[in-house]
This record gives structure tokens, C-alpha cells and sequence, in this order.
């Protein structure tokens, strides 16, 4: 289905930068192949017993990968800025999803694992917060329709 609208009020006030667009093409069975502005192509499956192949991530999964690599590149940046020595970082993410249709996250829980020398708490936690509360656009949309808990771990070498 095509439909147009014309938001040319919308479309006036949007810079191009701020603009996504993404298509998704068809495979096989539940296999697309995604290719959004900076070009590069991603598959998406799903489980064998609702019609896919288990080759790729499920939509879903993005969405959690989506979450965690968002507020990674957020905190990561913001940890170099604090010359905190940081010399191995992960997040986990932990979702839980709701039994019946729409099976939509109910409870998020994020697990920020800190290795370095010396780090100090309060900057890893403020940097944490700083992405939870500003700049990951992703845990920001995501806030608004389900709860999200963060834990932070600090391991020292």
C-alpha cells in the first residue's frame, strides 16, 4: 500500500540529517534483508515454528541490540571524556515480554559491566545517567512504554 501524506509544515521544520528512511525487502519465508540511510543491509528471521529460518535476529532482539549498543556508544564517550581507564566495557540487556499478543517488553533490565584501573563510581554512574536521562534516543523512546532498570558493575584489575 502507497500512501502519501504532505506535511510540507513538518517537512519544512525537518533538516535532512534528521530524516531516517529504511526499506525492507522480502526473502523467504519470515527472511527480509533491511537497508536504511548509511546503506548497510541486515537481515531479520524468526523462529522455525512460526515460519522463519533462525538465521538472523529477530525484530525484537534488534530492538534489545538497538538499546544497548545506543547507550554503550553514549557512555563509552562519555567515560573517555572523564579519562576514566576503562579497559574492557559490556552491556547486557535482560527483557522480559508479555505472554500474549502484542508480545511487547514489560521489563527491561540493563547490566553495565565496568573493567579498568582505578575507575572511580561516581563517573561510570553519572555517565550511566547521563545516557539513561539525555542522550541514548533509543532507551529514551523506550521509557515511555516500559520500565527500564539499569545495574552497574565495576570490576577492578
Amino acid at each position: 500500500m502507497n500512501q502519501k501524506t504532505n506535511n510540507t509544515k513538518d517537512n519544512e521544520n525537518m533538516d535532512n540529517k534528521n530524516i531516517i528512511k529504511s526499506e525492507i525487502i522480502y526473502q523467504e519465508g519470515l527472511r527480509f534483508v533491511a537497508v536504511s540511510n548509511s546503506n548497510h543491509a541486515i537481515v531479520l528471521d524468526s523462529k522455525k515454528d512460526v515460519g522463519g529460518f533462525e538465521s538472523a535476529n529477530s525484530p525484537m532482539e534488534l530492538l534489545s541490540i538497538a538499546l544497548i549498543g545506543c547507550t554503550a556508544m553514549d557512555v563509552i564517550s562519555i567515560i573517555k571524556k572523564m579519562r576514566e581507564n576503562v579497559t574492557d566495557f559490556r552491556v547486557f540487556f535482560e527483557g522480559i515480554r508479555a505472554q500474549e499478543h502484542p508480545k511487547v517488553f514489560t521489563s527491561i533490565k540493563l547490566i553495565y559491566q565496568f573493567k579498568g584501573k582505578d575507575l572511580k563510581y561516581e563517573n561510570l554512574e553519572k555517565a550511566v545517567k547521563l545516557s539513561y536521562e539525555k542522550y541514548c534516543s533509543v532507551s529514551n523512546m523506550l521509557k515511555k512504554a516500559v520500565d527500564i532498570q539499569y545495574e552497574i558493575k565495576v570490576i577492578q584489575d
